[in-house]
């Protein structure tokens, strides 16, 4: 499962701790004021550094292949090292170096630690954070993570200490743009020129400073820093058009008495999707500067399949790659192509094990919306990557979903983009309920309206038609209609959308039309191989009348795609749908008992337990099942649950069978 940025560990900084460590910048310890002397190993200070961020303790293993290449004794250096670390950090009363077992854990949690203060805004939202709060964390950045702490012969600490380096510049920046937008007059040209500094090729630093510089009544200096910039944009490669029709925007709003709006703030095209960089992985090739190897085709695989998917703008392949090779960091770079989010990550290989580590970051705050660590063992490396790499598609576009669905239920209705109104639509739809199916309808509506070639909004259209056929909510006929009407708009405004596909899948399936149905979402799935929605639904309608083997692969792959999936329910409760008819009625009843305990699952979904129950002999379960669902819909009963699922001939006698004895 993916891993978050710790943020509970660690006392703010001046907040009194006995013990205060300092990462961003030379490496400094103090206890109760004054500075203690460091260890003279340089090896000693990293390992200190990296233990310290450690989100959980961290084997003896990864410490050894992380600060040793090839030693004689790696383990009775390390023990050395964690003694030299011990007589800096403990004291009579508290033991901080826990090497209980094989892991060993820096317990910090009564200390302060500049780093991991500002880890904690980052994943706690730097955007809602109050000027003055902004200014106390950036005044912690008294330079480069760790400066001037590099080791020889240790490409794996050069690795991590790389990527920390990028990920707390790119903190450091979030924090100096957001103290730009809140400040007011001159007071925002010092925090403007640190930023310019730490981003150099980012657009909205350039325009927000033109746009200040014209507020201020000094054109001429704006004039002089446009020509520079569009030289050295232009020298890079980088369009500076858009630079030279801000300042001009800029200046015609301060010649109307116009104050100018920050560029975050101005209101999308109604056709925005929110957009994404992934940039090459690092590995063993890319580190010796040449190109190719596994990591540079993990990334290729990411890129397209992403692309596939069609719900984001991706950054094709020859830019991310044009990038790396000028050795553009991650967060620089989706700064320079003006992404919402970007993908980074490694990739490494120790004898036949394969170890990735992958992120998706915010590019504006910095903060890590998800991150995960991948080691397998593998004789066939190209089978092993493309399964790694099917899961970081997955987890990417459902961590982005999920992050913009949590963004647009905060903005007010009146002002919500075609995509905004899509996801606002998304929040609501997957709460399953008669009252959020109607609220989602209405925001798939709006969203279709402000941009008719919006195909998921007219998917997402069609499912909620879908909704109120499959669960009664409406009359049925017409609402299959309209599913079928909305399904056939999303295909006309894109045929390549595999969401579009799926859409006019359930659709069909509504209709009766089994082979038409599997049919298109055989398509779904060719077009976008990771599109786990296009899985289920197969799964779903062959668990009914179609091959129960298949169906239960398709439930197991669509899992294995979104394994926190909003439908998570509907995967669980097709396989064991797919395995009552397949007689095996244990492995059913367990498989739709867990169904059934999600929290979102509706009253189908609880009807699929109490059938397989009553078909495994566990009568008081099923009987325990029908109870709840009666709850909400009272007189539920075997003619309801059949009256919603389409079962072969077979299928509804054996279902018949099993409620005659609750």
């Amino acid at each position: 499962m993916g891993k978050r940025v710790e943020s509970d560990r660690g006392a703010r900084v001046g907040g009194g701790g006995a013990l205060e460590l300092r990462l961003l910048g030379p490496l400094a310890i103090q206890r109760d004021g004054a500075a203690l002397p460091l260890p003279a190993s340089r090896k000693v200070r990293g390992l200190l550094a990296y233990l310290a961020l450690a989100p959980r303790p961290v084997t003896r293993g990864q410490l050894c292949d992380l600060l040793w290449d090839v030693p004689n004794d790696p383990r009775a250096e390390l023990r050395w090292c964690l003694s030299k670390i011990r007589r800096v950090v403990d004291d009579p009363v508290r033991r901080r170096v826990d090497t209980s077992n094989e892991a060993v854990r820096l317990d910090l949690s009564d200390c302060a630690v500049d780093a991991l203060e500002i880890a904690r805004a980052a994943q706690d939202g730097i955007e809602s954070l109050p000027g003055g709060r902004l200014r106390a964390l950036a005044a912690l950045f008294a330079g480069e993570f760790l400066e001037g702490l590099e080791l020889d012969a240790s490409p794996a600490f050069a690795s991590w200490l790389a990527a920390q380096r990028r990920r707390f510049r790119g903190c450091h920046t979030a924090l100096l743009e957001h103290l730009v937008r809140s400040a007011t007059g001159g007071d925002v040209f010092p925090n403007l020129e640190k930023w310019l500094e730490l981003a150099p090729f980012d657009p909205r630093v350039h325009e927000t400073l033109l746009g200040a510089l014209a507020r201020d009544g000094r054109a001429g200096e704006a004039e002089a820093h446009l020509a520079a910039t569009a030289r050295r944009f232009e020298a890079e490669g980088i369009d500076a058009a858009p630079l030279r029709e801000a300042w001009r925007q800029a200046r015609a709003r301060v010649r109307v008495l116009e104050p100018r709006e920050p560029p975050s703030q101005e209101r999308p095209s109604v056709s925005r999707r929110a957009s994404v960089a992934v940039m090459p992985f690092l590995g063993e090739c890319s580190e010796t500067g040449v190109p190719g190897g596994a990591a540079d085709g993990l990334a290729h695989d990411v890129i397209t399949r992403l692309a596939k998917l069609r719900s984001l703008f991706v950054i094709a392949e020859g830019s991310v790659f044009a990038l790396r090779d000028r050795r553009v960091a991650p967060e620089e770079a989706a700064r320079m192509l003006d992404v919402d989010y970007v993908v980074s990550g490694s990739l490494r290989r120790q004898g036949k094990r394969l170890r990735v580590n992958a992120e998706l970051a915010e590019t504006r705050t910095a903060r890590v919306v998800w991150a995960e660590e991948y080691a397998v063992e593998g004789e066939d490396a190209f089978f092993v990557i493309d399964e790694i790499g099917n899961r970081i598609v997955a987890s990417v576009a459902h961590e982005i979903e999920t992050a913009e669905r949590n963004r647009a239920i905060l903005r007010p209705p009146s002002s919500l983009d075609a995509w905004e109104a899509h996801h606002r639509g998304l929040w609501h739809m997957y709460r399953f309920s008669r009252a959020d199916n109607a609220h989602a309808q209405h925001f798939f509506e709006t969203a279709a309206r402000l941009d008719p070639t919006f195909s998921r909004a007219h998917a997402a259209l069609s499912f909620t038609h879908f909704q109120n056929a499959f669960q009664g909510w409406a009359e049925r006929d017409p609402e299959i209609e309209r599913a079928y009407a909305a399904a056939s708009q999303s295909l006309f405004a894109d045929d390549r959308d595999p969401a579009a596909h799926c859409a006019m899948g359930r659709a069909l399936w509504l209709r009766g039309s089994h082979d038409s149905s599997v049919a298109e979402l055989e398509t779904a799935i060719e077009l976008s191989p990771n599109f786990a929605l296009g899985h289920y639904t197969l799964a779903f309608v062959h668990s009914q009348a179609g091959d129960a083997a298949a169906a239960v692969e398709f439930a197991d792959q669509s899992r294995q795609l979104s394994p926190f999936d909003p439908l998570l329910f509907a995967m669980l409760g097709a396989r064991a749908m797919a395995l009552a008819r397949l007689g095996r009625f244990d492995e059913a009843a367990d498989w739709a008992v867990r169904a059934a305990a999600r929290p979102n699952a509706h009253a189908h979904v609880l009807g699929i337990a109490t059938y397989c129950l009553a078909l495994a002999g566990r009568l008081d379960e099923a009987r325990s099942q029908l109870a709840a669902i009666r709850q909400t819909r009272p007189g539920y009963g075997i003619e309801d649950f059949l009256r919603a699922m389409h079962f072969s001939a077979e299928g509804g006698t054996m279902f018949r069978r099993g409620a005659e004895g609750i």
